[in-house]
């Protein structure tokens, strides 16, 4: 294991600086072939009339360099959106011959990149066109040129993100939530790759920093166990996928609607609009009442008819209802029916009602029932029944001022 450990520091630092060393390259062939044909222009204003004026120095430059570089780095500045749009436009040719929408997702996000690389080229030529060739602006510029390609990089993930949405739609085992958190691991690696060849562009060892990060990972396991168990519980949750993004939830008695699963915590916006964020951790370890999932929802009641209905109504109302249930073609008819007369209330005659709609969505169930309920109001009225209402009778023996009269 110790031998290990050499190995892979000496691999990283192969890698970080091969991609150095290529950002140095690709920034020497950009420019030097302007710088080149620009500057014999240049020499010939020394041999002009004027030339002892643009011979002159400043901070040991002759003047005229000191022109060519400023008049050149505001060219490319001003220029950098239409060379741009040259590039792009290009690129976007070479993408319509495919049958792919990927690569043109990927040029739209490169005209970031590109632009910036325009940047870059102006400070290279008026550094060269005033002859600054030292370690500051090799470290300057070397370091634009890598954060530039690791923009690059970036920028190919939102077609990463398309081709992860548009597969979760054809694949069950890879939901919304699960191509999301993929996303946001390459994105973080990307970030973290770049800070890394930013580092070690600048002379920092980072190798060792990794390997001095084995020493304290026991005390940086214990200061983070929080965090990791909320990343972990996001994974199973992923992995499981037994919530989703939208799904109306009841997780640790908080109930509402899944507006986000992040790498830490979920976040559930409540029917009174609070947003609570829960974390993943709790979420994973928890009873989830996932209410979206069920498909169907309930209906249960009972109506309370009044005393006076006779057996024979109260037999046709039963049927009536039954009947209209069973057509009804908002009802789950494959699930539980049940329509029965089943007690005598205090005030009323009680028949319990028990059904199922094939709707899980609240808006749709609302307006299901709410047509059950005007039918049935019609069948009882239809069988010359009414609903009873809370009532009591009272028997008055004596009535106060009156005498009993003795046959």
């Amino acid at each position: 294991m110790a031998g290990a450990m050499p190995v892979a520091e000496q691999n990283a630092s192969t890698t970080i600086q091969q991609v150095t060393q290529t950002s140095q390259k690709l920034l020497t062939s950009l420019d030097e072939s302007i710088f080149q044909q620009i500057q014999p222009y240049v020499n010939k204003l020394y041999a002009s009339t004027y030339g002892r004026y643009f011979a002159q120095t400043l901070f040991g430059v002759p003047l005229a360099n000191i022109l060519a570089a400023i008049l050149v780095f505001l060219l490319v500045v001003l220029l950098r959106k239409y060379l741009t749009n040259i590039v792009t436009r290009f690129l976007m040719r070479l993408a319509g011959k495919t049958e792919t929408k990927f690569d043109d997702i990927i040029i739209q996000d490169l005209e970031g990149p590109i632009r910036f690389l325009f940047i870059i080229i102006a400070f290279d030529l008026f550094f060269q066109f005033i002859f600054l060739d030292n370690t500051f602006t090799h470290l300057f510029l070397s370091t634009m040129m890598i954060f530039d390609l690791y923009w690059v990089l970036y920028a190919l993930t939102p077609a990463l993100q398309t081709f992860l949405y548009d597969y979760s739609r054809t694949n069950e085992h890879l939901s919304y939530e699960l191509g999301k958190f993929i996303l946001r691991l390459v994105r973080l690696l990307i970030i973290a790759l770049a800070l890394i060849s930013i580092l070690n562009n600048f002379g920092v060892n980072v190798a060792a920093i990794i390997a001095s990060l084995g020493l304290g990972g026991l005390a940086f396991a214990l200061a983070a166990k929080d965090t990791a168990a909320n990343l972990f519980g996001s994974i199973a949750l992923m992995l499981d996928q037994s919530i989703r993004i939208g799904e109306w939830v009841r997780v640790n008695g908080v109930e509402g609607i899944v507006e986000d699963i992040g790498m830490r915590t979920t976040k559930i916006r409540t029917f009174e609009k609070s947003f609570v964020v829960v974390p993943n951790s709790i979420v994973a370890n928890t009873n989830i009442e996932n209410f979206s999932r069920r498909g169907i929802r309930r209906i249960k009641m009972v109506i309370g008819l009044t005393y006076d209905t006779t057996p024979q109504q109260i037999r046709a109302i039963v049927e009536g209802i039954r009947s209209m249930l069973q057509t009804h073609p908002g009802i789950a008819h494959d699930q539980t029916l049940l329509v029965r007369f089943d007690r005598f209330d205090d005030s009323s005659l009680g028949i319990f009602i028990y059904t199922f709609t094939n709707t899980s969505d609240w808006e749709k169930y609302l307006e299901i029932r709410e047509d059950i309920n005007l039918k049935i109001m019609e069948i009882v009225h239809q069988h010359g029944s009414d609903f009873a209402f809370p009532s009591q009778s009272i028997y008055v023996e004596k009535l106060p001022g009156t005498t009993k009269t003795e046959g």
